[in-house]
Order: structure tokens, then C-alpha cells, then sequence
């Protein structure tokens, strides 16, 4: 492919996988991360591997940052043409303790309970402004290179709750199905000078973030893990290597008539009514 591809968050799990691959295909990539030893991690595995990365430090919710990351990856490789939103996350203060609102509830002061009617504002606020403004602002600033180019596109990472909210994660849900809805948005305005705009829609996944909510210490699973595999059809959590393809897809000369949509990669799970 031979593109310049930024990723941000790209030093978690998924996206590191992602721009690994990315990187075997030819393209020069920037590894972009609030934390700049784990991007350097990332970019030094792919450099080793015969691929061509930077680590660069950057926070998605200050244009300065990234103002100043872009400035260092034009330096490096030139104009981007691929950028890659993979900054997100949860917080516990926008999630509920329980699923659903009982009566009892009402009158729970265990320490740490949350019902609806606790749930803090500013962890919601973090929430939305990590997932949302988090992939907004870096299109802003790194898509000002796309303009009126060939072969350029933005790929944001919404979720598969984003289509159906999972219970006790208000916040984030939400959040999600605005990169959804913000994805549709961005593919009509950017329709007319060349740049794409998709998202990919994972469902679950083993990550550092949700591993001990799914997963218990023997590795066993959780309540709620047992029941997302019994609600997906494959009957298994998703490996970061089944983003690729669509990734690849998505990004490539294959998909350059596909603009404004959001695909799930879930096993089954969004397809599935439970009966």
C-alpha cells in the first residue's frame, strides 16, 4: 500500500496488533499514544520486524499535542493518508453496579455502589469526551492532509454496543454510538474531496480494560463473560488478529467505493436475538 498511517491509542492491545499488520503491508506507520514508551514498544517491534515506524507521545483530547505529533510525523514520512482513531475506553464512575434498578438498590450504601442515580457526571463526561471528542479532534487535525488526495480515509473504532447498549455501561454505550452516527456524518461531508470514512464495530474482545470483568484470576469466566459467549453464536471472544482483514479491506483500493459504514466484527453477537 505504501501509505502514511497514523493510529492513536495504538499502544494498547488491538491497536498495536493492527498497526503490526498495517506495517507488513508496506506502509510507514506512527504509533501514537498518551503513553510514549508503550508507542516506542510498539514501533521498535515493527522496525525489528523489517517495517517502518515511529513512536510518537500524543493526547486525542488537546489539539496542541496532536498539532505537534503531526508536525513530527511529516517530518518523518511525509503527508498522512490513512488515520486510524483507536483512543478510547470506559471510566467506573459512568458504569452501574448492577444491570438492572431493583427496589433494594435504593437503600444500598455499601461503599462503591453506583445505581443510575449516582453515576457521576464527570465520569461520563470522560467517557464521551475519550471516545467522542477523542475521535474528532484527531480528524481535525491529521485529515487537513487528505484533502483533495487519492486514496485516503479515516478509520474510527466504534463498538458493537454502540447498536445495542450493554447493560450498566450508560456512558460509554453512548459515546460509542456517537463515533457510530459521527462516522456517517464525516463519510457525507468529506464525500466530495476524497476521503473515506468507516469504523469498525468489535465486539468482544480480552483486553487489559475488561479482562478482570470478564475473566476471573484462575482465568475461568465471569458471570458476565459466560453470559456475552452465550450470546455469541461463534462461542468465543474475539483475538485482535479478527480485525485485520476488515482493517485491511477498509483501508485498501478495494473499499474505495465504500464510505459511511460500520462494520461488526462480533461473532454473531449483534445478529443473535438469544433464542
Amino acid at each position: 500500500m505504501n501509505k502514511v498511517i497514523v493510529l492513536t491509542g495504538a499502544g494498547g492491545v488491538l491497536c498495536s496488533t493492527l498497526a503490526m499488520a498495517l506495517a507488513k503491508q508496506g506502509n510507514r506507520i506512527a504509533v501514537l499514544d498518551l503513553r510514549k514508551e508503550a508507542a516506542d514498544k510498539v514501533a521498535d517491534e515493527i522496525n525489528a520486524s523489517g517495517g517502518t515506524a515511529i513512536g510518537v507521545m500524543a493526547n486525542v483530547l488537546e489539539k496542541d499535542s496532536l498539532e505537534a505529533a503531526k508536525k513530527i510525523v511529516n517530518d518523518t514520512f511525509g503527508k498522512v493518508d490513512i488515520l486510524l482513531n483507536g483512543a478510547g475506553g470506559n471510566h467506573p464512575l459512568g458504569t452501574t453496579s448492577n444491570p438492572f434498578l431493583e427496589l433494594e438498590d435504593l437503600a444500598n450504601k455499601t461503599e462503591g455502589f453506583k445505581t443510575f442515580f449516582d453515576l457521576d457526571p464527570k465520569g461520563i463526561e470522560f467517557t464521551f469526551n475519550l471516545n467522542f471528542l477523542g475521535t474528532l479532534i484527531p480528524t481535525q487535525v491529521f485529515a487537513t492532509d487528505m484533502v483533495g488526495r487519492d486514496e485516503c480515509s479515516v478509520l474510527n473504532i466504534s463498538s458493537m454496543n454502540a447498536f445495542t447498549p450493554l447493560t450498566k455501561i450508560p456512558a460509554y454505550s453512548g459515546a460509542k454510538a456517537a463515533v457510530s452516527n459521527f462516522t456517517q456524518w464525516l463519510a457525507v461531508h468529506f464525500s466530495k474531496v476524497g476521503i473515506r470514512v468507516n469504523a469498525l464495530a468489535p465486539g468482544f474482545f480480552l483486553t487489559d480494560q475488561n479482562r478482570t470483568l470478564l475473566t476471573n484470576t484462575d482465568g475461568s469466566l465471569t458471570q458476565r463473560g459466560q453470559q456475552i459467549i452465550d450470546q455469541t453464536p461463534m462461542g468465543r471472544y474475539g483475538e485482535p488478529e479478527d480485525l485485520i482483514g476488515t482493517t485491511l479491506w477498509l483501508c485498501g483500493e478495494g473499499a474505495k467505493f465504500v464510505t459511511g459504514v460500520v462494520v461488526p466484527i462480533d461473532g454473531g453477537f449483534l445478529a443473535y436475538s438469544g433464542v
